[in-house]
Parts: structure tokens; C-alpha cells; sequence
């Protein structure tokens, strides 16, 4: 996933989204539940769902010692909470505990617009310009209780707010609130899947109709563009990096462009947010017929998407299913290790295009039911072109499953 684009899909929740019988949805989205901008049948995350994830946070609390947990403007705000609110120099920040109702700190010109977002009876605790947020803080684990102890800091709290607690509460051991915030949210639930299937299935219709459609003299901006403005009749914003013929090489991009000529590779990746999770789709094409080399690589990488998916076996390592990809690269001739397929295989992806865990040699996390990760196996021939086939796969109980239609071949991309 390209650099720019994670920022682009870091937007705020997406459209008008109804109550939905998601359990028997197709495989595309069927144009009819696509209206005036909504996508009617996605599901919502509701205040149940908010409830029942910080039920789980305090039951890994528990488990792992940690009395209380700090999260401050993040996706694991949003992700527990549903509270969209953005880092900055003054702290805003929700403190979880165990057997307590949460407490949020916040600048007191922002208390009623903290108000506003809380989904659940919370203590409120505001503090003006002149004050110390981080006495404040102190004082109100002091009053829960929590005098000494594990504090978890969830993994993107900035450096100055953990400096100035732990200085103004020395008594205090801060740990990584990883085993909390990660113990959740690599775990998807039924109806974040759902979300996610319908992002990147609408990312494929949406490719299907701009790569089908490529013309002499395009420059790699105007198919950009064409996906961007694709996504917009949906009424979603979205995006995506396209690399034409050499710069398809550079992995995530490079500052060269090139118009469009027929032999090249067209390497798209990118993506859109169906109420707040991302897609993650890239498909590689040949504008006009494709050479043998490009139709070996396709076939290799292909191959490879295809091992990888096989590996993906509960209880299986995550740094075997990369193993598993690469093995196929390298009997295909594109060898040894990093040669050409010069990153990992995947990511996981959540509210977060990139999430813990990853596919990635050396990863001994048991593969478990729930979790979603990127399966992007990839050639890079510096030169010539690069060609990567990224489809999300979850784990299910009877190993990886795809939630995309894999693209069938080069003179047939889209099926």
C-alpha cells in the first residue's frame, strides 16, 4: 500500500450506511443497494459493538496485569469508543480500567464536543490552558484506585504525553497496552469483515471498469483520477497509486511518470472506506498484448498468491505463509529471498490500511479464525516493469479465504 493513499484512507466514516442482513451477501455489490451515495445493507458499528470490544479489553487487562489503559486520538480510540479525535499539543486521552467506567481528559474548550461523541456514562474531566493535564491524570487513576501498578500506553500515544505522565506519576510502571489494543483488534468480528468485503469488492468493479478502459497517451495521474472519480460515484472517497511500464518496479511508487504506450504494465493499487474500514486491492494489467515475460511473471505471482493462501492454516506461523510465497517466487526463477519480491507478503488490515500482525519471515503468531491480512506476492525487475497481484484474505476455521475474485490472467484481468 502506497504511502499517500494510507493517509488518503485514514478519512472519517463513509455514507449513510442501513441495518443490514449481511450474512448472505454476494460476492459483488449489486448496483440496486447503491443509492443517491449510501450503501444500503452495509452494516453499522453501534454502541453494542463499542460495549462488547471494551468488555474484551478489560478481560486482557485482567489477564496480562494492567490497571489501567491510555489511548489518546487514534484508531484504537475510534475502534473502542467510536470518539474521532485528532493528536495534537494539547492531550485528549481515555482512560479504560478493568472494573471502572472509563474517564476522559480533555482541554476544557473541547469538553461539550468530547460530550457530543461518548457513547456510554464515562466521567468527564476537563482542564484549562493554564493546567496540567498529566496531574490531572494522576489524580484520577489515584481515585480509581491505581496509585502503583501497569499502566498500558497504547502503541501511538506521543512521546511527550508519556514523558509527562511517568514524571508526574513516577509510582506508576508504564508497559505497552499491545497485549490489550492489539488482543482485540486482531480479531475481526463478523460485521467488520462484512465492511471490509464490501470495500473491496466495490474496489474491483471499480478497477474493472478504469483498466478495461485505458487509451493511448494516459498519463499515470489521469488513471488515477479515473478510479478516484470511480469511487465518488459511489459517493466514497478512495484512491490509488498507478505505475505505468518501468516505474511498476518501484514497489510504492517513484517520482517519475510516464504516458501510457501499448506493451506496458499498469500496476494499481489502492483502495476505498466503507464506514471506516479500508480496502487494499492491486491489480497489475498490459495495456494491448501482453509479452511472454510479463505473462511468466503474472503466472509466477499468481502462483505464489495461490501458496500463500494454501499455507494460511490455523495454527500455522505468520511468518510461514510468507515462507510459502517466497518458495514459489524463487522455483519460478525469480530468486533468491528478496531478490524480487523485495517486501513481505502482507499486512494485517483493519481500521488501519497496515495493522498488526504481518506476513513476514520470522512472525511466530499462530494464524487464529478472525484475523484479515493483505496477500500481495510480488515481481519487481527494475528496468523493465514490476507486476503484484494484493487481495484480503481472512482466516476462517477452514483456513484462508479471499474476499475478491483473484484476477484469472494478464489477457483476461477482470475475468
Amino acid at each position: 500500500m502506497y504511502w499517500t493513499r494510507r493517509q488518503m484512507l485514514k478519512t472519517s466514516a463513509l455514507g449513510v450506511l442501513g441495518a443490514a442482513a449481511f450474512a448472505h451477501a454476494e460476492t459483488t455489490i449489486p448496483m440496486d443497494i447503491i443509492t443517491q451515495g449510501t450503501l444500503e445493507g452495509a452494516p453499522q458499528i453501534d454502541a453494542s459493538d463499542y460495549q462488547a470490544r471494551q468488555e474484551k479489553a478489560r478481560r486482557l487487562m485482567g489477564e496480562n496485569g494492567i490497571d489501567a489503559l491510555l489511548l489518546t486520538g487514534s484508531s484504537s480510540l475510534r475502534y473502542f469508543t467510536g470518539i474521532n479525535w485528532w493528536r495534537s499539543e494539547r492531550m485528549f486521552g481515555m482512560i479504560l480500567f478493568p472494573d471502572h467506567d472509563p474517564a476522559v481528559v480533555t482541554p476544557a474548550f473541547e469538553e461539550q464536543r468530547a460530550r457530543e461523541q461518548l457513547t456510554e456514562e464515562c466521567g468527564v474531566y476537563p482542564w484549562h490552558e493554564h493546567e496540567c493535564p498529566y496531574g490531572l491524570t494522576k489524580k484520577i487513576l489515584a481515585d480509581a484506585g491505581v496509585t502503583g501498578g501497569k499502566i498500558g500506553i497504547e502503541e501511538t500515544v506521543r512521546f511527550m504525553v508519556f514523558d509527562g505522565l511517568r514524571k508526574a506519576a513516577p509510582s506508576l510502571e508504564f508497559v505497552s497496552g499491545d497485549p490489550v489494543t492489539g488482543g482485540c483488534r486482531i480479531i475481526k468480528s463478523e460485521k467488520e469483515r462484512e465492511l471490509q468485503r464490501i470495500a473491496n469488492n466495490l474496489t474491483v468493479q471499480v478497477y474493472g471498469k478504469v483498466l478495461t478502459n485505458l487509451s493511448e497517451g494516459m498519463k499515470e495521474d489521469d488513471v488515477s483520477d479515473a478510479i478516484a472519480a470511480g469511487f465518488q460515484e459511489y459517493g466514497l472517497p478512495g484512491g490509488a497509486m498507478v505505475l505505468h511500464g518501468e516505474n511498476s518496479a518501484f514497489p510504492h511508487g517513484t517520482k517519475n511518470r510516464q504516458p501510457l504506450q501499448p506493451g506496458m504494465t499498469v500496476l494499481t493499487d489502492g483502495g476505498c472506506r466503507v464506514n471506516g474500514y479500508p480496502s487494499d486491492i492491486t491489480r497489475t494489467v498490459v495495456y494491448g498484448k501482453p509479452s511472454k515475460k510479463q505473462v511468466e511473471v503474472f503466472d509466477a505471482v499468481r502462483h505464489a498468491q495461490d501458496a500463500a493462501l494454501a499455507a494460511a492454516k490455523v495454527g500455522a506461523p505468520c511468518g510461514s505463509v510468507d515462507d510459502a510465497a517466497r518458495k514459489a517466487i524463487s522455483d519460478a526463477g525469480y530468486g533468491p529471498d528478496y531478490k524480487y519480491l523485495t517486501h513481505r507478503l502482507g499486512h494485517g488490515i483493519g481500521m488501519d490500511g497496515h495493522e498488526w500482525p504481518y506476513l513476514v519471515r520470522g512472525n511466530k503468531l499462530p494464524l487464529a479464525p478472525g484475523m484479515v491480512f493483505s496477500d500481495e506476492p510480488g515481481i519487481y525487475i527494475y528496468g523493465e516493469f514490476g507486476l503484484r497481484l494484493e487481495d484480503i484474505m481472512y482466516i476462517s476455521e477452514e483456513g484462508g479465504k479471499l474476499y475478491t475474485e483473484q484476477s484469472p490472467s494478464l489477457e483476461h484481468p477482470f475475468g
